[in-house]
């Protein structure tokens, strides 16, 4: 039994800067080192395999001589992330692009594209209906990374930069994460707290939708100034930033404390959004001038005409037919759908006993590898409950961790977007030449990434297990009066590490709970404070990145190149939205505290 320490070198501060030896190597290689590429153009920061593979080597030299972790169970724990992101995330990314890819071959995104723009012409407005509402939508579906992925992707074939189309979709994908993949984060925090399910939903329903309400002003305001605009274009379009954000809040608090539709929140409240947002857009309101790209400006200066342009009755009419339109948005529908009822608990379960009647028995390095067709589940050899935590982040006695790779292969929300992605090709008549293009154009675009994302997911796994992860979160809890700040932070160090709230949620839930009892702080408030927090460190996490520079650049070369330049861009927004979680969650600890839901 490996038990863990939280103080390995006898003394905190020593042990907490080794803790985070492997994560700041990571972030060094990524966005700092400088180098030279083949045209002797210095850059800040490696190739991403490279990067991710320094800080694999340094995390196993942590876990392994500071931490004293066997080498065995080192292994095991990397290998473990890895498989587990494969269906967790990988499997979801491969099949949200090649349904992309099927849209763009077939010519159906052409359509598509022009029924956005017919919206709105406004550039900060697309931003608006795409970024945050639609991305909510896929969040609110299937999560982690797939709307950076398919919203990025669809923004680049809008003619935004890919720079832009990445930075501009982590920055949206913030508010919609703590009820992601149908409400998984919330679900994980009961589990590993012992709180009520719905009462954490409703108190994190407390606290996002104010972020909600300013995310979409912040997605207009980075827009514009990476185009070179001013505040006054900002501002020119408040009207329907307050739309799109607060139809989404409104929404967003009532369905959380919802029984019946909590988990479901990102969905109801994203639809929501585009829906007021399009009609008001549509019928209601929009700006007196149009806000173009840089260069759509500059084309339009040089043939003489208005860089800012009205919008007349011509502008609204359109190529292609209401039922063109409505056939080149069916793959959408497909995957809204298919991922709505694969967050169904019931289906999971069906699923996942399908062909429980199928079974076998085997060993596999020694290990045990079990279960039915449809739901194996293979124990991790030298890692399956032979880590121990330790006080204080689980009570003294706890059960030895768990490390069950449970291979839910139809159950998996990646399933769901592959099975939209196969129907989408079948709806779309596609050729065999078609087929071929599609598969052939989503391999070449997500091979480089998935190695990245392999790696970086096994690291997280190796920190988890070794306790470097712990003695980091640790390290938060000496805030006293102000630890209701500073557990956002501690819920935004997990995301940052693992790259998903469900992870961080499962990670540093029960930490949270036992930190509240100690400072007599309410459990409730402190413990949902780790999600909504968590969800600003979603935009940092390297797997986020790496999802997004996959999805809108072609080119690998600049897809390596652009990983540093989008996480210097995005750091100072994710600090910045953590600093807004926390404070949130310390007024309504000593101001507002009737906010906070009691336990049933």
């Amino acid at each position: 039994m490996f038990e863990q320490n939280y103080n390995p070198l006898g003394n905190v501060f020593l042990s907490t800067i080794v803790a985070a030896i492997p994560i700041l190597t990571l972030l060094y290689f990524i966005a700092l080192h400088p180098h030279r590429d083949a045209r002797g153009h210095k850059h800040l920061g490696i190739s991403a395999p490279y990067a991710a593979f320094y800080g694999v080597i340094a995390a196993f030299l942590v876990a392994t001589l500071a931490f004293q972790m066997p080498i065995a169970s080192a292994g095991s724990a990397f290998l473990f992330g890895t498989l587990s992101g494969f269906l967790g995330i990988i499997w979801i990314i491969i099949g949200g692009m090649f349904l992309y890819n099927m849209t763009l071959i077939s010519g159906k995104f052409e359509i598509l594209k022009e029924s956005i723009i017919h919206v709105s012409f406004d550039r900060r407005l697309q931003v608006l209906m795409i970024a945050f509402s639609f991305g909510a939508i896929i969040e609110g579906t299937s999560g982690f990374g797939t709307p950076v992925a398919i919203a990025g992707a669809v923004m680049v074939g809008l003619g935004f930069s890919p720079f832009q189309s990445a930075v501009l979709n982590l920055l949206a994908n913030t508010a919609p994460v703590a009820w992601g993949a149908i409400g998984t984060p919330i679900v994980t925090l009961a589990t590993v707290s012992g709180l009520d399910q719905l009462t954490l939903s409703h108190m994190a329903g407390r606290q996002l939708p104010f972020v909600s309400v300013l995310v979409p002003f912040w997605l207009v305001a980075a827009f514009v100034k990476m185009e070179g605009g001013t505040w006054k274009q900002v501002w020119e379009v408040w009207p329907g930033a307050l739309v799109s954000g607060l139809s989404f809040a409104v929404l967003q608090w009532f369905a959380s404390s919802s029984a019946s539709f909590h988990l479901m929140t990102d969905v109801i409240a994203g639809v929501t959004s585009v829906v007021c947002t399009a009609l008001f857009l549509r019928f209601v309101w929009h700006p007196k001038s149009r806000f173009l790209l840089r260069h759509e400006r500059e084309a339009k200066e040089k043939a003489g005409q208005a860089a800012a342009l009205t919008e007349d009755e011509h502008d609204w009419k359109s190529r292609f037919t209401l039922g063109q339109t409505a056939y080149a948005w069916v793959p959408w529908g497909l995957l809204v759908a298919c991922c709505a009822v694969w967050g169904i608990p019931s289906y999971r379960v069906f699923l996942n006993n399908l062909f429980a009647d199928i079974t076998f028995q085997t060993t596999l390095l020694g290990s045990s590898l079990a279960g039915s067709l449809s739901l194996p589940v293979w124990e991790m050899p030298a890692l399956h409950n032979l880590v121990q935590r330790m006080p204080p982040v689980l009570p003294s006695g706890a059960a030895p961790e768990a490390a069950r790779f449970t291979i839910n292969w139809l159950s998996a929300s990646g399933t769901a977007v592959f099975l939209a992605a196969i129907l989408s090709g079948l709806v779309l008549r596609l050729t065999l030449a078609q087929w071929k293009a599609a598969v052939l154009t989503t391999a070449h675009r997500l091979g480089m990434p998935i190695l990245v994302i392999g790696q970086v997911l096994g690291l997280g796994f190796l920190t988890r297990f070794s306790g470097m992860d712990a003695v980091l979160g640790i390290a938060f809890t000496g805030a006293g009066f102000m630890y209701p700040f500073f557990a956002a932070y501690l819920g935004w160090l997990g995301v940052f590490l693992t790259g998903s709230d469900t992870a961080s949620n499962a990670l540093f839930g029960s930490l949270q709970r036992i930190t509240a009892q100690q400072l007599n702080l309410n459990e409730v408030l402190i413990v949902a404070t780790n999600s909504t927090g968590g969800v600003m460190g979603k935009m940092i996490d390297a797997q986020s990145i790496m999802v997004a520079s996959a999805a809108c650049y072609d080119d690998p070369h600049e897809r390596t190149r652009s990983l540093g330049p989008i996480f210097r861009t995005v750091w100072w927004h994710s600090v910045a939205g953590a600093a807004v979680v926390g404070l949130i969650a310390l007024l309504q600890a000593y101001v507002f505290s009737g906010m906070i839901p009691p336990l049933p």
